[in-house]
Protein backbone atom coordinates (compact mmCIF):
# COMPACT_ATOMS: atom_id res chain seq x y z
CA UNK A 1 0.00 0.00 0.00
CA UNK A 2 2.46 2.29 0.97
CA UNK A 3 4.16 1.69 -2.59
CA UNK A 4 1.25 2.60 -4.17
CA UNK A 5 0.51 5.72 -2.22
CA UNK A 6 3.50 7.30 -3.51
CA UNK A 7 2.87 5.81 -6.90
CA UNK A 8 -0.32 7.75 -6.96
CA UNK A 9 1.27 11.47 -5.36
CA UNK A 10 0.91 13.80 -7.79
CA UNK A 11 3.84 16.05 -6.02
CA UNK A 12 6.88 14.45 -4.12
CA UNK A 13 10.07 14.91 -3.38
CA UNK A 14 12.97 12.54 -3.40
CA UNK A 15 15.93 12.62 -0.94
CA UNK A 16 17.10 13.69 2.35
CA UNK A 17 17.79 17.50 1.49
CA UNK A 18 14.69 18.30 -0.59
CA UNK A 19 12.91 16.53 1.84
CA UNK A 20 13.97 18.29 5.13
CA UNK A 21 13.99 21.64 3.26
CA UNK A 22 10.20 20.28 2.27
CA UNK A 23 9.67 19.47 6.01
CA UNK A 24 11.15 22.76 7.87
CA UNK A 25 8.82 24.78 5.13
CA UNK A 26 5.53 22.98 6.13
CA UNK A 27 4.95 21.65 3.16
CA UNK A 28 4.65 17.97 3.85
CA UNK A 29 2.03 15.98 4.33
CA UNK A 30 3.94 12.38 4.85
CA UNK A 31 6.82 11.42 4.78
CA UNK A 32 8.45 7.17 3.45
CA UNK A 33 11.57 6.35 4.88
CA UNK A 34 13.27 2.94 3.37
CA UNK A 35 14.22 0.45 6.42
CA UNK A 36 17.34 -0.91 4.11
CA UNK A 37 18.86 3.14 4.05
CA UNK A 38 21.94 4.32 6.06
CA UNK A 39 21.07 5.08 9.66
CA UNK A 40 23.29 8.35 9.33
CA UNK A 41 20.98 9.49 6.44
CA UNK A 42 17.45 8.58 7.43
CA UNK A 43 17.63 9.60 11.31
CA UNK A 44 17.86 13.53 10.52
CA UNK A 45 14.51 13.00 8.11
CA UNK A 46 13.11 10.81 11.03
CA UNK A 47 13.80 14.01 13.52
CA UNK A 48 12.72 16.39 11.58
CA UNK A 49 9.62 14.76 10.76
CA UNK A 50 8.74 13.99 14.50
CA UNK A 51 9.60 17.70 15.51
CA UNK A 52 7.22 19.18 12.50
CA UNK A 53 4.38 16.37 13.97
CA UNK A 54 4.78 14.79 9.94
CA UNK A 55 3.53 11.08 9.78
CA UNK A 56 6.48 8.46 9.12
CA UNK A 57 5.86 5.45 6.82
CA UNK A 58 8.67 2.94 7.15
CA UNK A 59 8.63 0.82 4.05
CA UNK A 60 11.15 -2.13 3.50
CA UNK A 61 13.31 -1.21 0.35
CA UNK A 62 15.26 1.35 -1.25
CA UNK A 63 15.28 0.03 -4.32
CA UNK A 64 11.22 -0.18 -4.58
CA UNK A 65 10.79 3.35 -3.36
CA UNK A 66 12.63 4.81 -5.62
CA UNK A 67 10.89 2.81 -8.37
CA UNK A 68 7.78 3.79 -7.09
CA UNK A 69 8.60 6.86 -7.73
CA UNK A 70 9.56 6.51 -11.49
CA UNK A 71 13.41 6.67 -10.60
CA UNK A 72 15.88 4.46 -11.72
CA UNK A 73 18.10 4.20 -8.68
CA UNK A 74 17.37 3.67 -5.04
CA UNK A 75 15.87 6.41 -2.27
CA UNK A 76 16.16 6.67 1.07
CA UNK A 77 13.35 8.98 1.84
CA UNK A 78 10.42 10.56 -0.10
CA UNK A 79 7.87 13.07 0.92
CA UNK A 80 4.67 13.50 -0.29
CA UNK A 81 4.00 17.56 -0.39
CA UNK A 82 0.58 19.19 0.94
Amino acid sequence: MSYEKVAQAKDVVIGTKQTVKALKAGQVQEVFVALDADPRITNTIIHAAQEMGTPITNVDSMKNLGKACGIDVGAATVAILN
